[in-house]
């Protein structure tokens, strides 16, 4: 059976330090830099309300009180739901009663709301910016460079991730360019910075992206535009409906059929 020939591209040994290295190393020291300039940029946390706060977690309780019913025996999951409905239904944890129905403030006339956005726009720049200039500086003197090859094997589907730039049919998929190298170190860092920064950092590119969906639940619940109000009497709706079953009904004949099988 004919082997298939190794491909083998004669290159300067040079370019492994000389493009490979000062990008890592750029990369490095640019999440480095990213990291205190949010520290720098971070305005100092604001003392929440025990009002704001009671609301919140009440929202949040009655919404563990749905998930978990099923943990719960009849007796003390319906002590929980009489108890939650008409307090949502009441308005016991609004935070401004005598704002019930009315909605939120305008965010762009509310200052907690326009200080929220303006932080989000801050890292978004501080992470938009430095990528903007690394990649123009790697299209400007390493574009088209192929780098190193990967020591396993790749199916063809790799090929549009690792050769980015290097526009070539015939090139075995372990060959990579470059521009490839710098968009695997932007995900592939995160433990460098955490063993640098330690684990709470923002040099982390992924973890910045993933910020806003892992905001505070009250914080995305109860934001601009959404009326507490509503929200506290859809979660009664939603507790009044639920026909409850426990996980323990039966569980005696359950485990005599289990051991009999």
């Amino acid at each position: 059976m004919a082997q298939v020939p190794v491909q083998t591209i004669h290159r300067d040994p040079q370019l492994f330090y000389w493009i490979l290295f000062p990008i890592t190393i750029v990369m490095i020291l640019t999440g480095v830099l990213r990291h205190y300039a949010s520290v720098l940029m971070q305005s100092a946390p604001k003392k929440l309300d025990q009002k704001a706060i009671r609301e919140q977690r009440s929202l949040l309780h009655g919404i563990n009180v749905r998930g978990n019913f099923h943990a719960l025996s009849k007796k003390s999951f319906a002590t929980r739901r009489d108890a939650l409905v008409t307090a949502f239904e009441s308005g016991t944890y609004l935070k401004d009663p005598e704002r019930a129905g009315q909605g939120q403030p305008n965010p762009l006339s509310d200052p907690s709301s326009m200080e929220g956005m303006m932080g989000m726009m801050k890292n978004q720049m501080a992470m938009i910016i430095p990528n903007t200039l690394i990649m123009s500086w790697i299209n400007a003197f390493f574009s088209g460079y192929v780098i190193m090859k990967l020591p396993f094997p790749l199916t063809i589907k790799f090929k549009s991730m690792l050769q980015a730039g290097v526009m070539t049919k015939d090139m075995d998929p372990r060959w990579m360019s470059s521009i490839s190298w710098y968009f695997l170190c932007i995900f592939g860092l995160q433990s460098v910075f955490n063993f640098l920064l330690g684990s709470d950092n923002a040099a982390s590119q992924m973890a910045q992206q993933m910020g806003g969906m892992g905001a505070a639940p009250g914080a995305q619940m109860f934001g601009p535009g959404v009326d507490p109000d509503k929200q506290f009497k859809a979660e009664a709706e939603n507790l009044a409906v639920i026909e409850h079953y426990s996980v323990l009904d039966d569980v005696e004949d359950r485990l005599l059929e289990g051991i009999a099988v």
